[in-house]
This record gives structure tokens, C-alpha cells and sequence, in this order.
């Protein structure tokens, strides 16, 4: 059955996985590399990352992923700090990167082709120039199931090191075990039982992030799936031509796709005047509705089963309008640090606003004297959370108490039933002048639906409150409005905004930013740069 595909690519056969791991094995011994030893990955998502990365843990090795986002100064500091062995990058990656800076490493190897950009033996050269004959000499008679012996530990063994995408500044190696990444898998063979063997996905966020390794890579692979690799950057255009084509059971995704689609395709049409006369009238406003459904489904191939948005918060009038036109989509909560999943509900059963229930072998709860209607820090305990920071021991200590509890560093509440919601970062939090808290990501979320506004974040300047907002230039320019002008629209916006806050969280003034802001792989912006 068909495994792996690089879109508009190759194909790769389950067999063709399994022989090629046989293989990638032989370059680590040649490579002297040891159970617990170091491997590291860079480079844009593709079948041979998945490959790699599979070949690495089957191995006993310690995988570590790196986003290829980051700076060559970064990359060179986690392959030093992580102690890596060997790196597996993307060309783009390597062409970058300073070998003289990499000591550690005995050798690079190609995600395009599994060639060598480097080696430092030639027991490594030799390997990789005679691996078929060497490859025939271990399997003389014929490679077949019963030769995949892969090599098996105790739990708590460290699986995989992931450097955080860094939106609070500084990148730390999250250690996770086998058991962090085992329930988490089996959460999602336990509860998304609707995807087959055989069925088609999609991998658009990147396998260095613990959610897209998790839910888009491993978890169809263990089921038999046909997982399906952008390869680029996935543009709006690019994610369309895959949907279609692909048709994918389970997308997920970060919420800023649906919102694109949403806000450029949908919106615009529901605030036509005879369209709006429409949804005022009975059994019509359910059938408009109907008919947008099934086109909001055909973008995303016809064939979707759920769609799971997670990574960061979903904008209040998109979820509104999902959950209106009873669209399949359900939004879950996760972090790093717990490999990543801490609460999901499949979508016939989740709530607006909710990011679900705690998952199996997991616990949330809320630091506040009532829980269920005053925010306080997330903690969470169970099966997920990780072993610690890798070499730092003092950040470890910040995050988990002695009793094993974790704190997220989130805000949230948690209903009578279970139900988690965010109410934002806790290092976000701004205390207002007698003391309220203000969590400037609510106010966002509706500063974000206003005219012109394309993105924005709300800091605190000399004690008052500031919004920062990049403007929608194209849909101004589409409308006829000279940007110059485009400071009136904000000033009419922050009218209206404040007339819906309260006086303690209003809006002292908007600044405009002729770029976006800075954003981490999982698309939130980079606050700290702009506090």
C-alpha cells in the first residue's frame, strides 16, 4: 500500500519505507552511532524527514527535529547544545550553514536524496557509495516482514528532543519519552477511529513541530494511512490545488488557513445586501447556509471526515460562523511540552469557544478559587508531560512541581463538565489600573474582525494600552482607499471598539505597521519582540 508521497512526487510503498530504514541503519553503524546518541533533522517537510525520522527512533537513537525556519546561528547552537551525532538537511538548510561550527557531527546526509553534503570518515563514504551491495549482503535471500525487528526500551526512555519555536524568546529542548509520544498516538488511534487504512492525508505543518509529527505523520502512519507532503511553503493556493486533488479525510491545521479562507471567501458574500435580507428569513437563511457549507467543503476536497484546528487561539466570529453552517471542525489544545495533546472532543460533541476535555491519561486543572468562572494558570499532569528541558534543570523546576503537576503558563477556565477554555497567555496578561486583568488576546480577537485590519496585538506603553495593527493593504487597494488614509479607518475602528470594552481595557491609540509582524513556524506572532 501506498505510505508516503511528496505531492506532485514520488511515491513511497510501505515496503519501500521499511527498506530504506534497513538501510539508513547501516549508514548509523557505519557512523558509530550508539542507542541513545543524537540525530538531528532540518529541512522543509518531505517523505524522506518521515523516513529518517523513523529510521532514527526504530534505531533506539534520540531524534532531534529542528524547524527549518530558524537562523543558521540557531541551528548551529541546537546541534551543539543537543550534542548531536549526525544531521539530516534540506539543501536549502545546509547552503546556509557553517560546518566549521558543527564539530560534534561525524556527518551530513540529503533529505532530497540521502547523498552526503559531509563526512568525516570513510567508513561513513564507503557505506553510503556500496549500501545496495551491503544491503543485499545483510538480506541475501529477500527482505520481507519477518527481517523489521526494530529495536524496543523501557518508557520512560528519551525518544525525542524538540527546541520550542521560541514565541516567548528563548528555545528550549523539550525531552520526551517514548510513553509521552506512545499516548498521544494512541489517543489518536483510540478517537479518530474514522480514519482507515488506506485513507488519504495531508502533512502541511511541519514535522518539526510536535504537532504535525504527531497527529499528521505518525498517528496515519501507524493506521496504514496514505500521508500526502506539500514540500513548500503552503500557500493558499498550493494548500487549494493539494485539497482538491488529495482529498483528505482529516486536515489539520493552525488556525490561520480556515481564517484566510473564511474571511476572504465567505465573509465578503454574507455582507452582501440581498444576501444579508436572506438570513432574515426563515427556512431560506438555512438553506444560504446549507449551500456554503458544501462549498466550504468542496475547497477542502469533499471528502473531510473533522478538521482539527490547534496550535494557537480560532477568531471568535470564524468559530461562530462554523459552528453555525454545523461545519466538521473541532479545536483541541496542546503544547510542546506534552507531546503535544492535553484536551480534544471529536466535533459532533465540542463545545463554541471550548478547546475540549482533558485527553486519556491526562489532568487539567485551573489555579483559581472558582475555576469555573474566574481564570487562573493551567496545570496539567499525566502520561503526556515531558521528562524536563534538556540541560536545564533550573527552567524544569519552574514549570513542574514536585508533585508532577505542570504549569502550562495559560489562562483558562473549565466548565462543570470538563470543558477547558483559554482565556490567554499568563505572561500576556496585563493588570489594569485597580487591578482587573486584561487578556489582550480577547480584545484582538475583535480588533481582528474590524474593517482594514489584517492582524494586531495589544501592548502596554507608558501604563496604557496600545493596539499595534498591520492593515489589510489588499482589500483596501481592492476598494479604492489610499493608504494614507488608511489611519482614519483605524481611528473609527478604535471608536467602536472602545464603545464595546469596558473603561478599564480601552484603547488609548492605534499604530500602524507597514509590515507584518514577526511570526514563529506555528504562524503566532512573535510577541516579545513587540512589547
Amino acid at each position: 500500500m501506498p505510505a508516503l508521497t511528496d505531492f506532485k512526487g514520488a511515491t513511497h510503498l510501505y515496503k519501500d519505507v521499511a527498506r530504506k530504514i534497513e538501510k539508513i541503519h547501516l549508514i548509523f553503524e557505519a557512523a558509530g552511532i550508539n542507542k541513545d546518541d543524537k540525530i538531528a533533522l532540518c529541512g522543509r517537510n518531505n517523505a524522506n524527514w518521515a523516513i529518517s525520522f523513523f529510521a532514527i527512533v526504530s534505531y533506539g537513537a534520540i531524534a532531534v527535529p529542528i524547524l527549518h525556519d530558524f537562523k543558521p546561528d540557531n541551528i548551529h547552537h541546537i546541534i551543539k547544545h543537543s550534542d548531536a551525532k549526525l544531521l539530516f538537511a534540506g539543501s536549502n538548510v545546509w547552503e546556509n550553514l557553517n560546518e566549521s561550527l558543527m564539530q560534534n557531527l561525524n556527518a551530513v546526509l540529503s533529505l532530497e536524496d540521502f547523498e552526503l553534503f559531509l563526512s568525516r570518515s570513510e567508513k561513513i563514504n564507503y557505506t553510503r557509495e556500496h549500501l545496495n551491495e551491503l544491503f543485499g549482503k545483510k538480506f541475501p535471500n529477500r527482505f520481507t516482514e519477518s527481517d523489521v525487528n526494530y529495536f524496543k526500551d523501557k518508557e520512560e526512555k528519551l525518544t525525542l528532543i524538540n527546541y520550542t519555536s521560541g514565541s516567548t524568546g528563548f528555545s528550549k529542548g523539550v525531552m520526551l519519552s517514548n510513553k509521552n509520544i506512545w499516548s498521544n498516538i494512541q489517543f489518536c488511534l483510540d478517537h479518530l477511529n474514522f480514519l482507515l487504512p488506506g485513507d488519504k492525508t495531508i502533512s502541511m505543518l511541519p514535522m518539526a513541530h510536535m504537532y504535525g509529527l504527531a497527529v499528521e505523520v505518525i498517528h496515519p502512519f501507524c493506521k496504514g494511512c496514505h500521508i500526502h507532503f506539500l514540500t513548500r511553503t503552503p500557500s493558499p493556493k498550493i494548500i487549494m490545488d493539494a485539497f482538491s486533488q488529495i482529498q483528505p479525510k482529516l486536515i489539520v491545521a493552525v488556525p490561520l488557513i480556515i481564517e484566510k479562507i473564511i474571511k476572504t471567501k465567505v465573509f465578503p458574500l454574507l455582507d452582501k445586501p440581498l444576501v444579508k435580507l436572506m438570513l432574515h428569513v426563515p427556512f431560506v437563511d438555512q438553506q444560504l447556509f446549507g449551500k456554503i457549507k458544501a462549498k466550504l467543503q468542496d475547497t477542502f476536497g469533499g471528502n473531510l471526515h473533522e478538521m482539527i484546528i490547534g496550535g494557537a487561539a480560532i477568531n471568535k466570529d470564524v468559530e461562530q460562523f462554523l459552528r453555525k453552517i454545523d461545519f466538521p471542525y473541532t479545536v483541541g489544545y496542546g503544547m510542546t511540552e506534552c507531546a503535544p495533546l492535553i484536551s480534544y472532543e471529536e466535533c459532533k460533541k465540542s463545545k463554541l469557544y471550548s478547546c475540549g476535555k482533558a485527553v486519556e491519561r491526562m489532568q487539567i486543572k485551573i489555579d483559581s478559587k472558582d475555576p469555573q468562572n474566574i481564570a487562573g494558570e493551567i496545570y496539567v499532569k499525566g502520561d503526556n508531560v515531558m521528562l524536563g528541558y534538556y540541560k536545564n534543570e533550573e527552567a524544569t523546576n519552574l514549570v513542574i512541581k514536585e508533585d508532577g503537576w505542570m504549569n502550562t503558563g495559560d489562562m483558562g477556565v473549565i466548565d462543570e463538565n470538563g470543558y477547558l477554555y483559554i482565556k490567554g497567555r499568563s505572561k500576556n496578561m496585563i493588570l489594569g489600573p485597580s487591578g482587573q486583568n486584561i487578556y489582550p488576546e480577547e480584545i484582538e480577537d475583535q480588533l481582528n474582525n474590524m474593517p482594514y485590519v489584517a492582524e494586531a496585538i495589544i501592548v502596554e506603553q507608558g501604563g496604557k494600552l496600545v493596539a499595534l495593527v498591520y492593515p489589510d493593504f489588499e482589500n483596501a487597494d481592492k476598494e479604492g482607499i489610499p493608504h494614507e488614509t488608511i489611519s482614519l479607518k483605524m481611528d473609527e475602528n478604535r471608536a467602536l471598539l472602545n464603545h464595546q470594552l469596558p473603561s478599564y481595557s480601552q484603547i488609548s491609540q492605534i499604530k500602524i505597521r507597514y509590515e507584518e509582524f514577526e511570526k514563529t513556524p506555528k504562524r503566532s506572532i512573535k510577541r516579545y519582540l513587540y512589547q
